[in-house]
């Protein structure tokens, strides 16, 4: 989520270079600091970025508004706002729609399409992520059917066929991640506002 976080952000950036802020849920939310770490130690490979500052809208629709606003009167050189977090990126959205900042600032980062659809339609973000539901229940499936099966019994360290989706790595702690968070843009968005 990480590297994918950065690689939105720089998709929204003239030649990938530029000042971001991080609008994250609370600091206490452990998916979402394990993705801002990640973010920060992927750095190197964005040289264009640089992370300007992180500020926690602790998941509320008002508070991260409120963060967002922020950001845009405290870090003038910060062009996009990664929030990863549906709550942030669609209230950082609204924000940058409501200060008059489309085409200056730019939101992105994991949001669903139902809630999203607006902010593409209006430019206040060219494209954010987040899992595809078809993939998700597809890949569960596949994972389900191969351990009832006796083909996996779904140990840290195994990998499990997927079918379309490739194999899945179990991890050290017996959580599997499926892939990349897929993209949402304007080729796609009316399709999937439609589903989720």
């Amino acid at each position: 989520i990480g590297k994918m976080c950065l690689q939105l952000a720089a998709n929204h950036l003239e030649g990938g270079k530029g000042d971001f802020a991080i609008l994250s849920a609370t600091t206490t939310s452990t998916n979402q600091n394990t993705w801002i770490e990640e973010m920060k130690k992927q750095l190197k490979d964005f040289p264009g970025l640089n992370l300007a500052t992180t500020v926690y809208g602790d998941d509320l629709a008002d508070k991260s508004y409120r963060e967002a606003q922020g950001l845009l009167t405290s870090q003038p050189n910060v062009k996009v706002i990664v929030a990863p977090t549906t709550v942030g990126v669609l209230a950082a959205s609204q924000a940058v729609k409501d200060a008059g900042k489309i085409g200056q600032v730019y939101v992105t980062g994991l949001g669903l399409p139902s809630e999203m659809a607006g902010a593409i339609k209006s430019g206040a973000t060219k494209e954010f992520a987040i899992w595809n539901p078809i993939d998700l229940g597809y890949s569960a499936t596949q994972i389900a059917y191969h351990i009832v099966k006796g083909d996996t019994d779904g140990a840290p360290g195994s990998e499990i066929e997927a079918g379309r989706m490739g194999k899945i790595k179990v991890g050290d702690n017996g959580e599997a991640a499926m892939a990349d968070p897929f993209v949402y843009n304007a080729s796609n968005i009316d399709e999937f506002s439609k589903i989720f």
